[in-house]
């Protein structure tokens, strides 16, 4: 990738401007070489930064939990406890609103962790980490789990009605109704990986650019904007399509 970033770099105006090292800021950079099934493959700073957010999400978890766990239900919660509850209701909420009461509080918990582990590694550029949603091996697992939560949760409550489904409004519809079903989490990967690499990008490509004294001050609104603002924005849209999708799924109306 490195490679391919200084050519079209040479071919830019002002290409004598940009560092030499540009592409280091753009593309997962390699350290522990290890060999799999005869592979040469390496641990990235995706793999890093990703184990540094799970890691943060269950020393949250865990704290949260030894909060809410001796707080005296009677008295009155801390402030840390308070902002869990406004959290979870807050999240509960969203959940049955776009699910309905029946079903919603079962896809609560996982859309609550799918929306923290996901906002977490949008804003982690925020730390000097590489966002691991810049990476299509991170969007596209998490797109396959709402595929198969959406088929599954389809065959669990609609049976036969979800292979019907498919040659609807016409038998000649079914080709066209399964590349549908296929592209659903193809759409959902490639929209979050798409808004957070090219965050990465002009973020990389702002650094490549600015001396090290501009760089100080001058990217911080980019980063609030590219990182934290947008990062939140796909946040909510990732975790909105997986409760409409498979409450579509399920097809009971309320």
């Amino acid at each position: 990738m490195n490679g391919e970033i200084s050519q079209i770099a040479k071919g830019l105006p002002g290409a004598n401007l940009i560092r030499a090292d540009i592409g280091d800021e753009l593309g997962a950079k390699g350290y522990l070489k290890y060999q799999l099934f005869g592979q040469d493959l390496y641990i990235t700073t995706t793999h890093i930064s990703l184990f540094i957010v799970c890691v943060t999400l269950i020393i949250f978890a865990f704290v949260s939990y030894r909060a809410v766990k001796r707080t005296d239900p009677y008295g009155k919660p801390s402030k840390f406890v308070a902002s869990l509850e406004m959290l979870v209701q807050g999240v509960d909420g969203l959940v049955v609103s776009n699910m309905g009461k029946k079903h919603g509080p079962k896809f609560a918990n996982y859309i609550g962790t799918l929306a923290c582990f996901i906002l977490l590694s949008n804003i982690s550029g925020l730390l000097g980490l590489r966002a691991p949603t810049a990476d299509y091996g991170v969007t596209f697992p998490l797109a396959l789990i709402t595929f198969v939560l959406i088929q599954f949760n389809g065959f669990r409550y609609q049976k036969l009605g979800k292979v019907k489904g498919w040659f609807e409004p016409i038998f000649f519809f079914f080709p066209i109704n399964i590349v549908g079903d296929l592209a659903t989490p193809v759409s959902m990967s490639l929209r979050l990986f798409g808004n957070i690499v090219s965050g990465t990008i002009m973020l990389g490509l702002l650094y490549g650019l600015l001396p090290w004294w501009g760089t100080l001050v001058w990217p911080a609104a980019l980063h609030a904007y590219l990182d934290l603002f947008s990062g939140a924005i796909q946040t909510f849209v990732f975790c909105m399509l997986t409760m409409v999708f498979v409450s579509d799924a399920i097809g009971e109306k309320e």
